[in-house]
């Protein structure tokens, strides 16, 4: 399951967020590349410092007060997030993410972007998911979130003009498949607009009974 989720940042904590990023100094973003991916990998990272702690916690606050995203992923941890500054000619050739991160080996179920930059300030830099048979590139506008399985393999197109920003992060779900967190968050929605419906009747207490006993069952 791809979601694109609107306002994971309101105007308002952009605004803070991007000013937080401002106090900071970029690095060459191989320095956090892994093996392969960094022969592909061409763009400018927050160095580590005050500013880029700050960023993290605010972007990781924003993720978990989201009802969708929490609803999507079920996060159980996220990896440290990541601010990436694509100028011209900078590109993030196919790749995919690593499965196990950090000093604590969390296992990455889900990939999270979130665009910084409104998508008619900069050309190029979409997002390109390489799935089966098929692409689908996604520019959304700032303060909107993508996130997909970490299983995808996925690529950013070259800018050209501007500059594309972003913040990056990964999250361990509490549930492993992407097909059971897809099924889950289909009964959450579902129950959520019984409910909104019709109130607390048999048909909600049947769905929200079989969707809590799913989350018994997969809960990892």
């Amino acid at each position: 399951m791809i979601l694109c989720i609107s306002d994971v940042l309101d105007a308002s904590a952009l605004a803070r967020l991007r000013e937080t990023i401002a106090g900071g100094v970029f690095v060459d973003g191989i320095l956090s590349s892994g093996w392969a991916s960094r022969l592909v990998k061409n763009n400018e990272q927050l160095g580590a410092g005050p500013a880029l702690e700050a960023a993290q916690e605010q972007v990781v606050s924003a993720l978990r007060a989201n009802p969708v995203f929490a609803a999507a992923v079920m996060p159980r941890r996220f990896a440290p997030p990541l601010f990436g500054k694509y100028e011209p000619g900078m590109e993030f050739g196919s790749h995919m993410d690593n499965p196990i991160m950090g000093p604590e080996h969390m296992r990455a179920d889900v990939s999270v972007t979130i665009f910084l930059a409104e998508p008619d300030t900069y050309t190029g830099g979409e997002l390109v998911m390489e799935t089966s048979g098929d692409e689908a590139a996604y520019k959304l506008p700032a303060g909107s979130a993508v996130v997909y399985p970490t299983t995808v393999m996925h690529r950013v197109e070259p800018v050209t003009r501007g500059t594309r920003e972003v913040a990056v992060t990964w999250a361990q779900s509490l549930f492993r498949r992407a097909d059971e967190r897809e099924i889950l968050f289909d009964l959450e929605r579902t129950a959520r607009a019984i409910f909104e419906r019709e109130g607390k009747t048999e048909d909600f207490d049947l769905i929200n009974k079989s969707a809590s006993n799913l989350r018994r069952m997969w809960v990892d």
